[in-house]
């Protein structure tokens, strides 16, 4: 990956290292990778050192390196549902039942296992970085860097409320009242690595924005933004108001209809790390969630 700056009048007399990492957010580390590689960083097609002054006009270019597929990540030729792709990200559409990453429990199959061997057939020099993760059993859209660089730009951005995900889910049972916002702590359940539940002393911050799409008596179909991105977060929390996702057994929900929890990350909208471009991507709601929708009347 390639990026070039064109160094503006006020930019003028900067450190080439001060620069990248007040005005780009590279990071230490980042830099010392760079600094081992011959001709990565260049002023006006000249290599120079990060100590390099920068002066008004000149042309910055930092050629990354490559980097190294994961040993760790077995490619396989998987279908992948990409709705978006460019130099720098792609966001795919993971359909439920997938694990984004290898674990104890998953290991092929997975959305890394088919995007290593996406980026080998492709010749796209990077290993793997999920930037927006789902629970093995939730569908929908997945952001993905595709450098270390971008990938830490992604998680500032993040951490500053700057990629929204807007999830569609079904709820047992009428939620009255129409829009709300969840504010309830989550932490791990003692007797579980995997479960979490509501923990006003030990729990991490975590907030929840939904409104109501549809409803009655039997079910509700919900559109959720989240404020905070904890393990669990939506599951646990509308099973804390006593709606629990249909298909969601770990937490109270009944899987008579569908067997997973009914729950679609179906929209992402984001400025782009690169172009500034503000670029929004949707994805429509699974066929066992459509089912799900018209077996209860809420289509």
């Amino acid at each position: 990956m390639i990026l070039r700056w064109k160094i503006k009048k006020n930019e003028e007399g900067m450190l080439i290292k001060t620069y990248l990492q007040q005005i780009h957010h590279f990071s230490r580390r980042l830099l010392v990778s760079l600094k081992k590689e011959p001709s990565s960083i260049q002023v006006n097609g000249t290599s120079q050192w990060v100590t390099y002054k920068l002066q008004s006009e000149d042309i910055l270019k930092i050629v990354f390196p490559n980097e190294r597929h994961s040993d760790v990540i077995t490619p396989e030729k998987l279908p992948l549902d990409i709705i978006y792709e460019d130099a720098y990200c792609l966001v795919v559409n993971k359909p439920a039942g997938q694990a984004c990453l290898p674990s104890m429990n998953h290991h092929n199959n997975t959305l890394a296992n088919g995007l290593t061997y996406h980026y080998l057939e492709n010749s796209i020099p990077s290993t793997v970085h999920i930037v927006t993760r789902l629970d093995v059993q939730t569908s929908g859209l997945v952001l993905v860097a595709k450098n270390q660089y971008i990938h830490s730009l992604f998680s500032q951005m993040q951490k500053e409320g700057k990629i929204q995900r807007v999830y569609e889910a079904i709820v047992h049972g009428e939620i009255i009242q129409k829009s709300g916002i969840i504010d309830a702590p989550i932490g791990r359940k003692e007797e579980s690595i995997i479960e979490r539940k509501i923990d006003v002393i030990n729990g991490k911050h975590a907030i929840t924005n939904y409104t109501v799409v549809r409803s009655d008596y039997r079910a509700s179909r919900l559109e959720i933004k989240l404020e905070t991105g904890r393990t669990h977060q939506i599951r646990v929390h509308f099973q804390y108001l006593g709606h629990s996702l249909y298909g969601d057994d770990m937490y109270g929900g009944e899987r008579d209809i569908i067997q997973r929890q009914a729950l679609h990350c179906k929209q992402i909208t984001m400025l782009h790390p690169i172009t500034n471009e503000k670029i929004q991507l949707d994805a429509n709601i699974p066929q066992d969630m459509g089912i799900l929708l018209k077996r209860l009347r809420l289509g």
